[in-house]
């Protein structure tokens, strides 16, 4: 099999999983840069449970924003 038909066929079975995940990283990158101070000022119990649950729901709509393109 030539290395050709190996990079395409990587190219086109990309996990969209991974790709809401990345995504969804820098969704949770601007999200969490404005929120950052709020978080940390000691209003969230917990900022780091907070900051997991916002990544979280970053990778829903990165998923949603794949699926509806």
């Amino acid at each position: 099999m030539p290395l050709q038909d190996l990079v395409f066929g990587a190219s086109v079975y990309f996990p969209p999983l991974f790709k809401a995940v990345l995504l969804g990283f820098f969704i949770w990158l601007f999200l969490h840069r404005q929120l950052r101070d709020w978080m940390y000022a000691g209003d969230i119990w917990h900022p780091l449970l907070m900051d997991l649950s916002l990544f979280a729901l970053s990778v829903c709509l990165a998923l949603v924003l794949l699926i509806a393109w």
